[in-house]
């Protein structure tokens, strides 16, 4: 960590830049009705809180926080495509309703990795953030 720890100039950047993107990126994904940009800005959120972590000098968290998130955020992604594949290449979250019934087992796994994304205990965002 050369570059950011002695510099408190850089650190507080980052932190605050990060900040800002993690924020704007959470706002555009409540406004998207596609469940696949949904997701997709979801992740360039949780990109600004990993570099958030850099930005209060915790690289290791940075590190534990990406590597639990490649795991839910895999969850998300493949629940999300199968739930596209099953309503036949329906992407619209307002024309996609009550499939808990429809596919069960698609909809338990997209309920845990969200519940993990949020950092509910026990699960390993909670871990991690």
């Amino acid at each position: 960590h050369p570059l950011t720890s002695n510099n408190n100039t850089i650190i507080t950047t980052i932190l605050y830049l990060n900040t800002i993107t993690t924020l704007f990126t959470a706002i555009c994904a409540l406004t998207q009705n596609d469940i696949k940009k949904i997701v997709a800005f979801s992740t360039s959120s949780q990109l600004g809180l990993i570099i958030v972590t850099l930005g209060i000098n915790q690289p290791y968290l940075a590190f534990l926080h990406i590597c639990t998130h490649a795991f839910f955020k895999a969850i998300l992604f493949i629940c999300s495509g199968s739930i596209i594949h099953s309503l036949n290449d329906e992407q619209d979250i307002r024309k996609i309703g009550n499939i808990i019934k429809v596919i069960l087992f698609i909809s338990s796994c997209l309920i845990i990795g969200s519940l993990a994304l949020t950092g509910i205990p026990f699960l390993t965002g909670f871990y991690s953030k």
